[in-house]
This record gives C-alpha cells, structure tokens and sequence, in this order.
C-alpha cells in the first residue's frame, strides 16, 4: 500500500510560481510511475504529467514548458513545480501512483490562480 499527501498549494496571482509537494509513505524508488493530475470545477479530472522511477517525463501540452515535476527518492516525495501560472490552472491538484498494478491517490491540495 502507499499513502500520498499533497501540500503546498494556495492562492496565486497570474503569471506567478507555485511548487506542489507529495511524500508517500514508503520508497518512490519502488513506485514505478507517480505524476499528477488536477480537477477544475465542474469537469472532469485530467492528467497532468508523470514520471517513472528511472526519471522518464510525460508532460500534458497545456503545461509544457511551464510546469516541472522532479522526484527526491531520498525523501520519498515528488514535486511539482509550477511557472507562469495561468487562470485555467485553478483545479485541485491530485498526486498519483501506479505501485503493484495498483492506483493511488493523495487527498488533493487547492491552486487558485487569480487577481
């Protein structure tokens, strides 16, 4: 089993920086793939971008470029860093991991990104 928990969200204004946290309770280096996803109001949940434990990146078009997700095996959490940060942005951000044909999910931290 793998416990995960989000921090480090809150409010931003556009154009500003935010970086996620997720610490997982046991090794990441024995998660073969963690990432994020994020869930705006009213649709539905969308991924984000991952990585495998040999540090492989997938990012979703609408954050290339802007967003990069790093691991720390040593403190067993991923992070998430977000730039330029955008209105369309504004979801609750959830952490995601694929460890023993299983799917785990963090609780979800708010980013609102407004003026």
């Amino acid at each position: 089993q793998v416990q995960l928990v989000e921090s480090g969200g809150g409010l931003v204004q556009p154009g500003g920086s935010l970086r996620l946290s997720c610490a997982a309770s046991r090794s990441i280096f024995s998660i073969n793939l963690m990432g994020w996803y994020r869930q705006a109001p009213g649709k539905e949940r969308e991924w984000v971008v991952s990585v495998t434990n040999s540090g492989s990146t997938n990012y979703a078009e609408s954050v290339k470029g802007r967003f990069t997700i790093s691991r720390d095996n040593a403190k067993n959490t991923v992070y998430l860093q977000m730039n330029s940060l955008k209105p369309e942005d504004t979801a609750v951000y959830y952490c995601h991991a694929n460890y023993n044909y299983r799917a785990y999910w963090g609780q979800g931290t708010q980013v609102t990104v407004s003026s």
